[in-house]
């Protein structure tokens, strides 16, 4: 009797400490709340250093503690997108309430912006997860994709015009106002040159119509993102549907089991920065973004085998490193500097709010439907030539992949939104000059 209490004794004492073993990032919870609390002291006190240095660690430190949390609140992890949504909007509601001072936020946005930590983020996914891929698989994949990413558009408007039609809104304001700025590769590659042909065409300045078209975006994107984690929900429950972030039965972005190497994550680092920096080189004279010159430039290198094989594992290393240690920091930074919820608040109607989500739906239906049809797993087309057309281009691309937890379809993503955007500026010169003049 006497060693059954003292067992249960111990047995009592030992459940209110195990919380302490928790980690979040890896580290013990208790040295994580050191790590917070030292960074807060930090921003009370207006001490904490300009540049990389604070931006990086209110990113990681935030980042990773809004993350933990969404991966493990019930409704937010089971069909928001988990840790992805949290990241992201609870960094911007931070920024919204001024919790945050405004030279933490400012430094943030510049180190994510001017800094180009988004497209040091984005060159490590696109050349380490495309290197890292089979070439045959590349080849397969890629040549069927032109079709779902066209259905996607066009579902996407009609599904707009559907439901507009039955809220009394109009047709063309449904195709022109919300349609195409969602579908139109986010905001630098979508929104600003979209507006530009907009005033061209029909008189307004730019920034007028910047202003209508943000909302749409914006709105837009938090669709996607949520939709991502329902699909995610989905696959779980009708495994059928999906291949578990492989885009075709039979077909696997294999994962390569490799030893991590200090040295190969250098080389990557490299590759990775090489052809960033060569995408820029050709967009000076190809007319397309230089993210879309970029992924075609790696996949015919990886296509032709010119790449040599231990630069290909040092890339996929790379992404590999830069897709587990920074991701939540990436998606923290997205909040902070390119979501403005005032903006998303300001748009909503339930008007609007419907035909924003029959664009995103639409999207996303008509390309897991075709890519059924072509081949595909549904869901898998669905995310990337669906949400990933209708999201905020390389920002939206992150938070969708990491809501639906499929981050090895990077390259499939980016096609829809460089390419697929694109496709919606020039049909954007086409469309309007036909509904408005």
């Amino acid at each position: 009797m006497t060693a059954t209490v003292t067992q249960n004794a111990h047995a009592e004492s030992a459940r209110p400490r195990h919380w302490l073993s928790t980690p979040i990032f890896g580290i013990p919870l208790p040295l994580f709340a050191i790590a917070t609390l030292v960074l807060i002291a930090a921003i009370a006190t207006d001490t904490i250093p300009t540049g990389m240095i604070g931006a990086l660690l209110v990113m990681m430190i935030f980042g990773e503690l809004l993350g933990f949390l969404g991966d493990r609140l019930p409704i937010i992890k089971s069909y928001l997108g988990g840790g992805a949504i949290l990241a992201i909007f609870g960094a911007a509601a931070l920024a919204y309430v001024n919790w945050l001072p405004t030279d933490v936020t400012d430094n943030v946005t510049q180190f994510m912006k001017s800094g180009g930590f988004l497209n040091f983020y984005i060159a490590a996914l696109i050349t380490g997860s495309i290197l890292g891929m089979d070439s045959k698989v590349l080849v397969k994949v890629g040549s069927r994709y032109a079709l779902p990413l066209t259905c996607a558009v066009l579902f996407a408007a009609l599904f707009a015009v559907a439901v507009g039609w039955l809220l009394g809104f109009s047709p063309q304001d449904a195709v022109v106002v919300i349609t195409l700025p969602i579908m139109g590769g986010g905001m630098g590659a979508g929104a600003v040159p979209m507006s530009q042909i907009y005033e061209q065409l029909l008189g307004q300045p730019a920034s007028y119509y910047i202003s209508i078209l943000v909302p749409a975006l914006a709105l837009g994107n938090v669709f996607a993102i949520i939709i991502a984690g329902l699909l995610n929900g989905l696959g779980n429950r009708m495994p059928s549907l999906t291949g578990n972030g492989q885009m075709m039965p039979g077909v696997e972005i294999e994962e390569r089991e490799s030893n991590p190497d200090l040295s190969k994550l250098g080389i990557g680092l490299v590759a990775a920065l090489t052809f960033f920096v060569a995408g820029e080189i050709l967009g000076d004279f190809i007319p397309l973004h230089p993210y879309a010159l970029m992924i075609v430039l790696v996949a015919v290198l990886k296509i032709v085998n010119v790449v040599p094989e231990s630069v290909n594992e040092a890339a996929a290393q790379w992404f590999k490193f830069v897709a587990k240690n920074w991701t939540f920091a990436l998606l923290f930074g997205i909040g902070i500097a390119y979501t403005d919820l005032g903006q998303v608040i300001d748009a909503i109607s339930v008007t609007y709010v419907l035909i924003v989500f029959a664009v995103v739906a639409g999207a996303a239906f008509g390309a897991g439907l075709v890519g059924k049809l072509v081949g595909f797993y549904p869901i898998e087309s669905a995310i990337t030539a669906g949400l990933c057309m209708a999201n905020m281009g390389g920002t939206g691309d992150v938070a969708v992949l990491s809501a639906a937890k499929r981050m090895q379809l990077m390259p499939f993503a980016q096609i829809s939104s460089r390419l697929g955007g694109a496709l919606i500026l020039l049909i954007s010169s086409i469309v309007v000059p036909l509904f408005f003049t």
